[in-house]
């Protein structure tokens, strides 16, 4: 019998504070390889991973009030469910396999610094997943309202038909079609037009109205009206080339020379400070008119127009994902890390940004982090980790500690690989280069 493994997430506990406490459930939606209905995520890890984090809570709340008679105690037969919850079709000999590992991993949780205290105070009601499929029936009549349930729902639902062997393709009533390809979401370069996540969820509804007739002029007005938005903002804005639609599209407001331009677009995002360390962490987009910055390290692939004390309070180092470069944040580390120990060093307040805010810069700062901070938090010029052994577990427990602050971190497993060769090559305390 294969030994079932889990991988400590920390974005995991920042994104149910985040996303689900505050609606009080979430959906997940997911689909699979032809022949099988769930996906493994759905059918395994994400049970795993909610009984983990009910048993780190339950653990939590026995030990805070351990000592506290007035408190009411969790007991062992508390009605906070931290039984593990998996579908019928996983075999119970895996389910017990699973279940010899539950403890570890709750302590593999608690030690990694994941802010489990937050996490009790705001869930009110034990998580537990369930199971949507397209050849699930639901009797609407029979279904209680979310309030009387005792558990908050983790709905996970496949998109996926199970179709024993038959292509999954389908043809709609317009030109359109759709075929199902593994890996697609990871690449959306070539399929989302240009369409970002936040340029998605502030048209949602209109694209969704629009139907597959028009969609793909609609997302083009998008994305347009955004590049023209920037444009007047200041911003770099390159045009988006996409596939020539047909001829007997629609047109929808190609004129953009009429388009109302909101300077202050609900687009811009903030700077998330990480700590007292002086280090920030954000979208390029922030670090023009970002107050209480000394110096910028502008990882995004553009270069910005920023006012600074002088030039050589920026550095621009045009990074690129891993997608497309398995080595440039590698390459590129030893600059920002000798940057960073340069400024810090000199009491300055560091941003570090990137396109989105999510995924390069975060990467950057952890490889700061990692290089010029003890375990405290504190800067040391790098004393600390000259004097450590750098494993994978201490740069997870240093990415929890970022993503309490960057709440909206989404580092790829590609340009994690690259900070952690990077941290383990010895490459990372590099003097700041001598003035010609």
């Amino acid at each position: 019998m294969v030994t079932p493994t889990i991988v400590l997430s920390p974005l995991l506990v920042s994104t149910f504070m985040s996303l689900i406490l505050p609606k009080g459930g979430c959906m997940i939606v997911d689909s699979t390889r032809k022949g099988k209905r769930f996906p493994d995520s759905m059918s395994k890890t994400i049970p795993i991973w909610t009984c983990v984090l009910n048993r780190a809570i339950a653990q939590f709340i026995r030990d805070f009030h351990m000592d506290d008679t007035s408190a009411p105690q969790l007991s062992e037969d508390s009605d906070w469910d931290c039984s593990l919850h998996l579908p019928l079709w996983v075999p119970l000999t895996e389910k017990a396999s699973i279940e010899e590992h539950l403890e570890e991993w709750t302590e593999q949780l608690k030690a990694s610094g994941a802010d489990i205290a937050s996490l009790s105070a705001s869930l009110k009601k034990p998580l537990r997943p369930l199971w949507i499929s397209q050849k699930t029936v639901i009797w609407l009549n029979e279904v209680p309202h979310h309030d009387s349930w005792d558990f908050t729902p983790i709905i996970l639902v496949s998109a996926s038909s199970s179709s024993n062997g038959v292509s999954q393709h389908n043809k709609t009533n317009s030109e359109f079609s759709w075929n199902y390809i593994p890996g697609a979401g990871d690449d959306e370069e070539s399929w989302s037009r240009g369409l970002t996540p936040p340029l998605f969820w502030n048209h949602v509804y209109d694209l969704i109205n629009s139907g597959p007739d028009v969609c793909n002029q609609k997302v083009a007005d998008i994305v347009e009206k955004g590049r023209v938005r920037r444009v007047y903002r200041g911003e770099s804005a390159p045009q988006i080339r996409v596939k020539s639609l047909s001829h007997e599209e629609p047109s929808l407001a190609s004129d953009v020379s009429n388009i109302e331009v909101d300077t202050k677009s609900s687009e811009d995002s903030e700077i998330s400070w990480l700590g007292s360390t002086n280090l920030a962490v954000g979208a390029s987009q922030s670090a023009t008119d970002a107050a209480d910055v000394d110096c910028i390290l502008n990882c995004d692939y553009e270069s910005i127009t920023v006012c600074l004390p002088s030039s050589e309070a920026y550095l621009h180092l045009p990074i690129v994902n891993s997608k497309f470069d398995r080595f440039s944040l590698l390459n590129n580390l030893p600059k920002a890390v000798s940057f960073a120990k340069f400024n810090l060093s000199q009491g300055k307040r560091l941003l570090v940004c990137c396109n989105d805010g999510e995924d390069i810069s975060i990467c950057v700062c952890l490889a700061i982090l990692m290089s010029l901070f003890d375990e405290k938090g504190t800067f040391d010029d790098g004393k600390s980790f000259n004097t450590t052994h750098v494993t994978k577990w201490d740069m997870r427990r240093r990415l929890v500690f970022v993503c309490k602050f960057a709440t909206n971190a989404r580092p790829c497993r590609g340009n994690l690989r690259q900070v952690f060769n990077f941290l383990i090559g010895g490459k990372c305390i590099l003097q700041p280069e001598e003035d010609g």
